[in-house]
């Protein structure tokens, strides 16, 4: 019997996107012997997203969809798909057709070979700035660096993952889950397939910078306790140059000197309350995370499904 795959698919706001992604990704699981399921998921868009994928299920019987109740970002949307994914592996991509989908037979190929895992690697990109390419390759390497997760620059969430993996992935009880993070964690045999990404279909980038910084922010606090520690490092810092101010003021107090304290005074007041409130904003993004996790509320809520979807994963 031939392999079953499915394909996730988060979007918002693709209305226009999402028939031609439909097309090509059909086109590329046609060239495999194998049986497949494609799932689009709306993150609670505001246009005719959900409409598009309705009619793109009604016309073809490998295209599913479910809706969720609002949105609730990336990630959770990927999650979301995955959760009801039910191919013995599932390939993720983004829906604005710069994931290519023409690396799908490349991505099947590895997974044949034994591969649990397949990621991608964007090795150019015909959209992207040289402002954000630069922002996105000091996020990688501060990540690998900070973290035990190695993740190479031009990583995304286009990869293919075994469904044995996925059922790992599921025992995570991160309420914002960095799933590029978590796959690489988990370990297992994985292989990786560079790629050129293609230019936006329609519209535009749903990722501004401002977001980009709070997804990295809270990649980093997922997976790393450094933070912290840096706390302990400053402390050593400020009270090692807190004892060379007093040991300065002693030997000018021993020489007679009268000292003007006031302005290095309130200078160092100032630089000590500024090291003290970083450290505990630092503690109170930790303290954030742990109170999500306790409220124990759903990542994801789906409002709507398309005829034959069901969840595999809790």
């Amino acid at each position: 019997m031939s392999r079953f795959l499915s394909v996730v698919i988060p979007v918002y706001n693709e209305e226009e996107n999402v028939p031609e992604l439909g097309r090509q990704v059909t086109d590329a699981l046609k060239s495999l012997d194998v049986r497949y399921e494609i799932l689009f998921v709306d993150d609670g868009s505001n246009d005719g997203t959900w409409k598009a994928i309705c009619d793109a299920s009604s016309r073809h019987d490998g295209i599913e969809g479910i809706r969720l109740s609002r949105n609730f970002g990336h990630q959770h949307a990927l999650l979301a798909g995955l959760s009801h994914a039910r191919g013995e592996a599932v390939i993720s991509m983004d829906g604005d057709l710069q994931h290519p989908p023409r690396i799908i037979p490349a991505l099947f190929e590895k997974w044949e070979e034994g591969f649990d895992i397949v990621n991608t690697v964007r090795t150019d990109d015909a959209e992207t700035g040289g402002f954000k390419k630069m922002t996105s390759t000091c996020f990688y390497r501060l990540f690998s660096s900070m973290t035990d997760v190695k993740l190479a620059p031009g990583s995304s969430d286009f990869r293919l993952i075994d469904a044995r993996v996925l059922e790992v992935l599921f025992g995570f009880r991160d309420t914002d889950i960095f799933l590029r993070g978590a796959v690489q964690w988990v370990g297992f045999n994985c292989a990786t397939v560079p790629y050129t990404a293609d230019r936006r279909f329609t519209g535009e980038t749903k990722y501004p910078l401002k977001k980009m910084l709070k997804f990295a922010l809270g990649a980093v606090i997922s997976f790393s306790n450094k933070p912290l520690r840096m706390g302990i490092w400053l402390g050593a810092a400020t009270s090692v140059m807190a004892a060379g101010e007093l040991v300065y003021i002693l030997i000018r107090y021993a020489q007679g000197a009268t000292l003007p304290g006031w302005a290095s005074t309130m200078g160092i007041i100032s630089f000590l309350f500024g090291v003290l409130f970083i450290i505990l904003g630092i503690i109170g993004l930790y303290i954030s995370r742990i109170h999500k996790i306790l409220q124990g509320r759903p990542r994801f809520i789906v409002a709507e499904r398309t005829k034959a979807v069901s969840r595999r994963f809790p």
